[in-house]
């Protein structure tokens, strides 16, 4: 997926503005290319584990359909531990399983690091982020 360092920026603010909780949200685009990211509130209110709220996921969708996008990503923060899936974030990918899943870790909070993975069939591989 390609993503400008722009997108990747608005969601290390979000995942900083989210503290001590972790955030999430989705990212549109199309033809491979990131082109919008949609915080979604993480009603879970944890920094342990994140559930996107229902309406704010559903709205996200909506708003990526509508403008002719779709769904590449999903991203939430890691607050204290890499930029690698925990067993719960593979065990809750089976819902969206064609989804890249993006983590940004602030384990080290001045060098944040932001990685991508595919999640399926609980399974964990590499996704190819091209920074522009």
């Amino acid at each position: 997926m390609r993503i400008a360092q722009s997108l990747i920026d608005e969601m290390v603010a979000h995942a900083r503005a989210d503290l001590p909780n972790e955030c999430c949200g989705m990212v549109g685009g199309a033809d491979g290319e990131a082109k919008v990211v949609l915080p979604v509130v993480n009603s879970a209110a944890s920094p342990l584990r994140f559930e996107m709220d229902p309406q704010g996921q559903y709205n996200a969708l909506q708003a990526i359909e509508d403008d002719g996008k779709e769904l590449l990503a999903i991203y939430h923060s890691h607050t204290k531990s890499a930029a690698y899936p925990s067993q719960t974030d593979v065990n809750q990918a089976v819902n969206w399983p064609d989804a890249i899943y993006l983590i940004v870790s602030l384990q080290e909070p001045e060098t944040p690091d932001v990685k991508g993975y595919w999640l399926k069939d609980l399974k964990i591989a590499d996704a190819e982020l091209v920074v522009e």
